[in-house]
């Protein structure tokens, strides 16, 4: 199942974008929907997991590299999961994709990488942050 992500787009560095994940013919509360990334050149890596419900489990993470200033959160009313990323710095930029697990455990983080099929990946969404 492809989720879209949306909302990228330029900005300068410590300024902020709001991302947002959505899907239509399930309820995105159900699942773990991890938030991964792309640079350029480089593999890509995950970024936050909310988990499940209110995502209140424990689980929910995220990386070293955002902590402190990216957080993800849930608007169930909207069907729709956003990371919140604040004081962008030039190495976020990438494409920014969410995801639910394709195999295994769909309600827990994380989501490894590996357990989510490639037809699975959405187009993502570009986030470029410039000095």
């Amino acid at each position: 199942v492809q989720l879209q992500a949306s909302g990228g787009g330029s900005v300068q560095a410590g300024r902020a974008l709001r991302l947002s994940c959505a899907a239509s013919g399930f309820r995105l509360d159900y699942y773990a929907i991890g938030w991964f990334r792309q640079a350029p050149g480089k593999e890509r890596e995950a970024v936050s997991c909310l988990s499940s419900g209110d995502g209140s489990d424990g689980s929910s993470y995220h990386a070293d590299s955002v902590k402190g200033r990216f957080t993800a959160s849930r608007d169930n009313a909207k069907n729709t999961v956003y990371l919140q990323m604040n004081s962008l710095k030039p190495e976020d930029t990438a494409v920014y994709y969410c995801a639910i697990a394709s195999y295994g455990n769909k309600w827990y983080c994380p989501i490894a990488i590996d357990l989510i099929d490639p037809a699975d990946w959405g187009q993502g969404t570009l986030v470029t942050v410039s000095s």
